[in-house]
Protein backbone atom coordinates (compact mmCIF):
# COMPACT_ATOMS: atom_id res chain seq x y z
CA UNK A 1 0.00 0.00 0.00
CA UNK A 2 1.50 3.82 -0.57
CA UNK A 3 2.85 4.87 2.08
CA UNK A 4 1.13 8.59 1.72
CA UNK A 5 -2.54 6.79 1.90
CA UNK A 6 -1.53 4.85 4.91
CA UNK A 7 -0.19 7.97 6.74
CA UNK A 8 -3.67 9.77 5.19
CA UNK A 9 -5.68 6.83 6.86
CA UNK A 10 -4.16 7.36 9.52
CA UNK A 11 -4.42 10.99 10.24
CA UNK A 12 -8.42 10.72 9.08
CA UNK A 13 -8.86 7.90 11.67
CA UNK A 14 -7.35 9.87 14.89
CA UNK A 15 -9.44 12.89 13.46
CA UNK A 16 -12.44 10.93 13.33
CA UNK A 17 -11.85 9.21 16.84
CA UNK A 18 -11.30 12.95 18.29
CA UNK A 19 -14.25 13.77 16.89
CA UNK A 20 -15.82 10.81 18.43
CA UNK A 21 -14.44 11.36 21.79
CA UNK A 22 -15.62 14.63 22.25
CA UNK A 23 -19.57 13.94 22.10
CA UNK A 24 -21.94 12.31 25.24
CA UNK A 25 -24.46 10.76 25.29
CA UNK A 26 -27.50 11.13 28.55
CA UNK A 27 -29.89 8.80 28.44
CA UNK A 28 -32.13 6.96 31.51
CA UNK A 29 -35.61 6.97 32.50
CA UNK A 30 -37.84 9.03 34.72
CA UNK A 31 -41.19 8.20 35.58
CA UNK A 32 -43.70 9.35 38.66
CA UNK A 33 -44.66 12.43 36.78
CA UNK A 34 -46.49 13.77 34.13
CA UNK A 35 -44.02 16.15 32.82
CA UNK A 36 -42.94 15.05 29.30
CA UNK A 37 -39.79 17.53 28.81
CA UNK A 38 -36.37 17.15 30.53
CA UNK A 39 -33.63 19.87 30.02
CA UNK A 40 -30.10 20.30 30.54
CA UNK A 41 -27.85 23.51 30.68
CA UNK A 42 -24.45 24.16 30.87
CA UNK A 43 -23.25 26.59 34.09
CA UNK A 44 -20.86 28.83 33.99
CA UNK A 45 -17.25 28.08 35.57
CA UNK A 46 -18.15 30.51 38.03
CA UNK A 47 -21.76 29.26 38.97
CA UNK A 48 -23.53 32.12 38.58
CA UNK A 49 -24.72 31.57 35.11
CA UNK A 50 -26.33 28.91 33.18
CA UNK A 51 -26.80 28.09 29.09
CA UNK A 52 -29.35 26.34 27.73
CA UNK A 53 -27.99 23.88 25.57
CA UNK A 54 -30.73 20.89 24.96
CA UNK A 55 -34.11 19.57 25.65
CA UNK A 56 -35.90 16.38 24.79
CA UNK A 57 -39.08 14.31 25.27
CA UNK A 58 -39.78 11.25 27.33
CA UNK A 59 -41.68 8.52 25.59
CA UNK A 60 -44.63 6.94 26.78
CA UNK A 61 -42.44 4.41 29.28
CA UNK A 62 -40.36 7.83 30.33
CA UNK A 63 -36.64 6.88 28.31
CA UNK A 64 -35.37 10.07 27.06
CA UNK A 65 -31.64 10.36 25.49
CA UNK A 66 -29.64 13.21 24.52
CA UNK A 67 -26.44 13.47 22.74
CA UNK A 68 -24.10 16.47 23.42
CA UNK A 69 -21.20 17.49 21.04
CA UNK A 70 -17.92 19.24 21.40
CA UNK A 71 -17.54 18.31 25.50
CA UNK A 72 -14.53 19.58 26.80
CA UNK A 73 -11.65 16.89 28.16
CA UNK A 74 -11.72 17.92 31.52
CA UNK A 75 -14.88 17.58 33.80
CA UNK A 76 -17.64 20.63 33.21
CA UNK A 77 -20.68 21.06 35.47
CA UNK A 78 -24.59 21.04 34.06
CA UNK A 79 -27.97 20.92 35.09
CA UNK A 80 -30.54 18.07 34.10
CA UNK A 81 -33.76 19.54 34.87
CA UNK A 82 -37.47 17.65 34.87
CA UNK A 83 -40.28 18.47 36.65
CA UNK A 84 -39.22 21.68 38.28
CA UNK A 85 -36.39 20.47 39.64
CA UNK A 86 -32.64 19.79 39.13
CA UNK A 87 -29.41 17.90 39.51
CA UNK A 88 -26.25 18.61 38.88
CA UNK A 89 -23.56 16.30 36.91
CA UNK A 90 -20.36 16.53 35.59
CA UNK A 91 -19.66 15.76 32.18
CA UNK A 92 -16.49 14.94 30.17
CA UNK A 93 -15.92 13.69 26.35
CA UNK A 94 -16.67 10.89 25.91
CA UNK A 95 -19.06 9.74 28.32
CA UNK A 96 -21.92 7.42 28.03
CA UNK A 97 -24.24 8.42 31.65
CA UNK A 98 -27.70 6.45 32.55
CA UNK A 99 -29.68 8.49 35.34
CA UNK A 100 -32.51 7.25 36.10
CA UNK A 101 -35.54 8.54 38.81
CA UNK A 102 -38.45 7.62 39.94
CA UNK A 103 -40.99 10.68 41.90
CA UNK A 104 -38.49 13.72 43.00
CA UNK A 105 -35.84 13.75 40.77
CA UNK A 106 -33.65 16.24 43.27
CA UNK A 107 -34.18 13.28 46.07
CA UNK A 108 -34.75 9.95 44.19
CA UNK A 109 -31.99 9.59 41.31
CA UNK A 110 -29.28 7.43 40.29
CA UNK A 111 -26.30 7.79 37.88
CA UNK A 112 -23.95 5.43 36.35
CA UNK A 113 -21.11 5.83 33.85
CA UNK A 114 -18.91 9.16 35.35
CA UNK A 115 -16.99 8.68 38.41
CA UNK A 116 -17.22 12.52 39.08
CA UNK A 117 -20.89 12.60 38.82
CA UNK A 118 -21.68 9.61 41.02
CA UNK A 119 -19.60 11.64 43.41
CA UNK A 120 -21.60 14.69 42.95
CA UNK A 121 -25.06 12.31 43.30
CA UNK A 122 -23.05 11.29 46.99
CA UNK A 123 -23.11 14.83 47.89
CA UNK A 124 -26.20 16.58 46.39
CA UNK A 125 -27.91 13.70 47.84
CA UNK A 126 -26.90 14.70 51.42
CA UNK A 127 -26.85 18.31 51.63
CA UNK A 128 -30.43 19.05 49.68
CA UNK A 129 -31.76 16.83 52.55
CA UNK A 130 -29.97 18.51 55.16
CA UNK A 131 -30.43 22.31 53.67
CA UNK A 132 -34.18 21.12 53.59
CA UNK A 133 -33.87 20.42 57.78
CA UNK A 134 -32.40 23.75 58.08
CA UNK A 135 -35.47 25.31 56.70
CA UNK A 136 -37.75 23.36 58.05
CA UNK A 137 -36.04 24.75 61.78
CA UNK A 138 -36.52 27.89 60.49
CA UNK A 139 -39.94 27.97 59.63
CA UNK A 140 -40.88 26.16 62.51
CA UNK A 141 -39.09 29.24 64.46
CA UNK A 142 -41.19 31.85 62.44
CA UNK A 143 -44.02 30.33 63.87
CA UNK A 144 -42.97 29.59 67.66
CA UNK A 145 -44.34 32.05 70.43
CA UNK A 146 -42.79 30.69 73.36
CA UNK A 147 -39.42 32.36 74.62
CA UNK A 148 -38.06 28.66 75.88
CA UNK A 149 -39.31 26.73 72.65
CA UNK A 150 -37.65 29.93 70.60
CA UNK A 151 -33.79 29.00 72.28
CA UNK A 152 -33.98 25.44 71.79
CA UNK A 153 -34.69 26.06 67.89
CA UNK A 154 -31.61 28.13 67.54
CA UNK A 155 -29.53 26.07 69.26
CA UNK A 156 -30.98 22.88 67.04
CA UNK A 157 -30.42 25.27 64.03
CA UNK A 158 -26.86 25.45 64.95
CA UNK A 159 -25.79 22.30 65.49
CA UNK A 160 -27.69 21.40 62.43
CA UNK A 161 -25.28 24.28 60.83
CA UNK A 162 -22.22 23.10 61.63
CA UNK A 163 -23.12 19.47 61.03
CA UNK A 164 -23.18 20.52 57.18
CA UNK A 165 -20.27 22.16 57.30
CA UNK A 166 -18.86 19.32 59.11
CA UNK A 167 -20.00 16.73 56.16
CA UNK A 168 -18.71 19.03 53.55
CA UNK A 169 -15.14 19.60 54.96
CA UNK A 170 -15.14 15.85 55.19
CA UNK A 171 -16.54 15.56 51.59
CA UNK A 172 -14.04 18.22 50.06
CA UNK A 173 -10.64 16.63 51.71
CA UNK A 174 -11.62 13.21 50.87
CA UNK A 175 -12.64 14.09 47.12
CA UNK A 176 -10.02 17.17 47.24
CA UNK A 177 -8.96 16.21 43.31
CA UNK A 178 -12.35 16.12 42.01
CA UNK A 179 -14.07 18.86 40.64
CA UNK A 180 -17.46 17.53 42.72
CA UNK A 181 -15.21 19.05 45.61
CA UNK A 182 -15.48 22.68 43.67
CA UNK A 183 -18.98 22.09 43.81
CA UNK A 184 -18.92 21.71 47.50
CA UNK A 185 -17.38 24.61 48.25
CA UNK A 186 -19.79 27.07 46.34
CA UNK A 187 -23.11 25.43 47.97
CA UNK A 188 -25.18 28.11 49.43
CA UNK A 189 -27.37 27.64 52.73
CA UNK A 190 -30.43 28.87 53.19
CA UNK A 191 -29.95 32.74 54.67
CA UNK A 192 -26.39 32.73 53.46
CA UNK A 193 -24.37 33.71 50.83
CA UNK A 194 -22.14 31.19 51.07
CA UNK A 195 -20.77 28.16 53.70
CA UNK A 196 -17.26 28.63 53.23
CA UNK A 197 -16.39 32.15 52.88
CA UNK A 198 -14.53 33.14 55.80
CA UNK A 199 -11.00 33.83 55.93
CA UNK A 200 -10.04 30.77 58.27
CA UNK A 201 -11.41 28.72 54.71
CA UNK A 202 -9.08 29.59 52.42
CA UNK A 203 -7.08 26.72 53.32
CA UNK A 204 -9.90 24.23 52.03
CA UNK A 205 -9.96 26.40 48.27
CA UNK A 206 -6.04 25.74 48.21
CA UNK A 207 -5.79 22.35 49.18
CA UNK A 208 -8.93 21.96 46.24
CA UNK A 209 -7.32 24.08 43.62
CA UNK A 210 -3.02 22.22 44.05
CA UNK A 211 -5.00 18.78 43.91
CA UNK A 212 -7.49 19.95 40.67
CA UNK A 213 -4.24 21.64 38.94
CA UNK A 214 -1.93 18.11 39.06
CA UNK A 215 -5.08 16.17 38.14
CA UNK A 216 -6.90 18.63 35.26
CA UNK A 217 -4.21 21.38 34.76
CA UNK A 218 -6.75 22.52 31.91
CA UNK A 219 -10.00 22.92 33.93
CA UNK A 220 -12.10 25.84 33.77
CA UNK A 221 -12.18 26.10 37.74
CA UNK A 222 -8.65 26.52 38.66
CA UNK A 223 -9.31 29.92 37.93
CA UNK A 224 -12.24 30.87 39.73
CA UNK A 225 -10.61 28.89 42.54
CA UNK A 226 -7.70 31.13 42.35
CA UNK A 227 -10.24 34.21 42.33
CA UNK A 228 -11.62 32.92 45.75
CA UNK A 229 -8.45 32.69 46.96
CA UNK A 230 -6.98 35.91 46.41
CA UNK A 231 -10.29 37.02 47.49
CA UNK A 232 -10.15 35.34 50.97
CA UNK A 233 -6.41 36.52 51.59
CA UNK A 234 -7.70 39.65 51.19
CA UNK A 235 -9.97 39.53 53.40
CA UNK A 236 -7.57 38.04 55.79
CA UNK A 237 -5.38 41.11 55.79
CA UNK A 238 -7.86 43.64 55.97
CA UNK A 239 -9.14 41.88 58.84
CA UNK A 240 -5.91 41.93 60.27
CA UNK A 241 -5.93 45.63 59.53
CA UNK A 242 -9.08 46.81 61.79
CA UNK A 243 -8.07 49.88 63.01
CA UNK A 244 -7.86 50.20 66.89
CA UNK A 245 -11.08 52.47 66.98
CA UNK A 246 -12.56 48.61 65.85
CA UNK A 247 -14.15 49.01 62.52
CA UNK A 248 -13.22 47.17 59.12
CA UNK A 249 -10.93 49.36 56.60
CA UNK A 250 -11.96 49.55 53.59
CA UNK A 251 -9.55 50.74 50.17
CA UNK A 252 -11.89 50.79 47.17
CA UNK A 253 -11.33 53.00 43.78
CA UNK A 254 -13.78 55.71 42.83
CA UNK A 255 -14.88 56.60 39.65
CA UNK A 256 -11.39 57.97 38.24
CA UNK A 257 -9.35 54.90 39.18
CA UNK A 258 -7.91 56.31 42.94
CA UNK A 259 -8.10 54.15 45.80
CA UNK A 260 -10.16 56.00 48.63
CA UNK A 261 -9.32 54.34 51.97
CA UNK A 262 -12.23 54.73 54.95
CA UNK A 263 -9.83 54.80 57.35
CA UNK A 264 -8.46 58.65 56.22
CA UNK A 265 -11.61 60.07 56.55
CA UNK A 266 -11.22 59.61 61.15
CA UNK A 267 -12.25 62.49 62.83
CA UNK A 268 -15.39 62.89 61.02
CA UNK A 269 -18.65 61.35 61.34
CA UNK A 270 -18.57 58.74 59.02
CA UNK A 271 -22.13 56.96 57.09
CA UNK A 272 -20.71 53.89 55.04
CA UNK A 273 -23.36 53.38 52.76
CA UNK A 274 -23.91 50.20 51.18
CA UNK A 275 -26.24 50.72 47.82
CA UNK A 276 -26.84 49.29 44.18
CA UNK A 277 -27.58 51.39 41.17
CA UNK A 278 -29.88 48.65 39.89
CA UNK A 279 -32.43 49.07 42.94
CA UNK A 280 -35.35 51.02 42.22
CA UNK A 281 -35.08 53.04 45.71
CA UNK A 282 -31.64 54.26 45.10
CA UNK A 283 -32.77 57.89 43.83
CA UNK A 284 -35.01 58.39 46.47
CA UNK A 285 -32.57 57.16 49.24
CA UNK A 286 -29.78 59.10 47.62
CA UNK A 287 -32.42 62.28 47.36
CA UNK A 288 -32.71 62.01 51.15
CA UNK A 289 -28.75 61.04 51.82
CA UNK A 290 -28.22 64.47 49.63
CA UNK A 291 -30.56 66.66 52.37
CA UNK A 292 -28.46 65.78 55.23
CA UNK A 293 -25.61 66.10 53.85
CA UNK A 294 -25.66 69.94 52.53
CA UNK A 295 -26.98 70.38 56.15
CA UNK A 296 -23.94 68.64 58.26
CA UNK A 297 -21.59 68.50 55.76
CA UNK A 298 -18.95 71.54 57.04
CA UNK A 299 -20.01 70.22 60.63
CA UNK A 300 -17.88 67.14 59.91
CA UNK A 301 -20.18 64.46 58.19
CA UNK A 302 -18.66 62.03 55.73
CA UNK A 303 -20.28 59.71 53.51
CA UNK A 304 -18.74 56.76 52.31
CA UNK A 305 -20.96 55.19 49.68
CA UNK A 306 -19.97 51.70 48.49
CA UNK A 307 -22.10 50.86 45.11
CA UNK A 308 -22.51 46.59 44.97
CA UNK A 309 -22.55 46.59 40.82
CA UNK A 310 -20.56 44.77 38.48
CA UNK A 311 -20.85 47.34 35.21
CA UNK A 312 -18.32 50.50 35.47
CA UNK A 313 -20.84 52.04 33.27
CA UNK A 314 -23.76 51.46 34.99
CA UNK A 315 -22.27 52.71 38.45
CA UNK A 316 -20.51 55.93 37.47
CA UNK A 317 -23.28 57.04 34.63
CA UNK A 318 -25.98 56.52 38.23
CA UNK A 319 -23.38 58.49 40.40
CA UNK A 320 -23.21 61.51 37.47
CA UNK A 321 -27.25 61.84 37.12
CA UNK A 322 -27.81 61.69 40.50
CA UNK A 323 -25.28 64.36 41.40
CA UNK A 324 -23.78 62.51 44.40
CA UNK A 325 -21.37 65.27 45.85
CA UNK A 326 -19.71 62.19 48.48
CA UNK A 327 -17.08 59.73 48.09
CA UNK A 328 -18.26 56.96 46.03
CA UNK A 329 -16.50 53.65 45.50
CA UNK A 330 -16.82 50.12 43.65
CA UNK A 331 -15.00 47.18 43.03
CA UNK A 332 -17.16 45.87 40.14
CA UNK A 333 -17.76 42.40 42.11
CA UNK A 334 -21.06 43.17 42.99
CA UNK A 335 -21.97 40.89 45.41
CA UNK A 336 -19.22 39.15 45.77
CA UNK A 337 -18.05 42.30 46.73
CA UNK A 338 -15.02 41.59 49.80
CA UNK A 339 -16.63 44.72 51.67
CA UNK A 340 -20.32 43.18 51.69
CA UNK A 341 -18.30 40.38 53.76
CA UNK A 342 -16.25 42.31 55.94
CA UNK A 343 -19.31 44.13 57.00
CA UNK A 344 -21.81 41.41 57.04
CA UNK A 345 -24.64 43.06 54.56
CA UNK A 346 -27.39 40.61 53.86
CA UNK A 347 -29.42 42.70 52.08
CA UNK A 348 -29.61 46.31 50.47
CA UNK A 349 -29.33 49.10 50.91
CA UNK A 350 -27.53 49.16 54.26
CA UNK A 351 -25.19 51.61 56.16
CA UNK A 352 -23.04 51.89 59.29
CA UNK A 353 -22.78 55.23 61.69
CA UNK A 354 -19.26 55.70 62.65
CA UNK A 355 -18.82 58.77 65.03
CA UNK A 356 -15.39 60.49 65.37
CA UNK A 357 -13.76 58.18 67.42
CA UNK A 358 -13.86 55.37 65.56
CA UNK A 359 -16.66 53.57 66.89
CA UNK A 360 -19.52 52.27 64.91
CA UNK A 361 -22.39 53.49 66.46
CA UNK A 362 -25.66 52.95 64.81
CA UNK A 363 -26.47 50.32 61.71
CA UNK A 364 -29.14 51.23 59.04
CA UNK A 365 -30.56 54.74 59.91
CA UNK A 366 -32.64 56.33 56.99
CA UNK A 367 -34.23 59.76 56.94
CA UNK A 368 -35.24 61.20 60.59
CA UNK A 369 -33.22 58.48 62.70
CA UNK A 370 -30.19 59.08 60.96
CA UNK A 371 -30.58 62.87 61.04
CA UNK A 372 -31.28 62.61 64.83
CA UNK A 373 -28.42 60.78 65.07
CA UNK A 374 -26.12 63.16 63.70
CA UNK A 375 -27.93 66.24 65.58
CA UNK A 376 -25.91 64.36 68.90
CA UNK A 377 -23.33 63.53 67.11
CA UNK A 378 -22.39 66.77 65.66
Amino acid sequence: MNRSKIVTGILAFAAMSSCQSSKVRISGRLVGSDARTVYIEEVSPRGDSTLPVDSVVLDDKGNYSFELKKIPSTPTLYNLSYDGESIPLLIEAGDRLTINSAGSLARNYTVEGNEESMLLREFNLAYVESAERLNDIAAEYARCESEEELERLARSYSRAYLRIKQDQVEFIVKNKSSVAAVYALSQRLPGDRYLFNGSGDAIYYRTVADALEERYPESPYLTSLRSEIAQLDAMQTLSAEIVESGFPDLEISNMYGKKVRLSSLKGAVVLVDFWSPSLGNSNALNADLKELYDKYHDRGFEVYQVAIETSKPVWINTVQEQRLPWISVCDLRGESSLALTLYNIRKLPANYLIDRKGDIVAKDLYGTSLEEQLDKLL
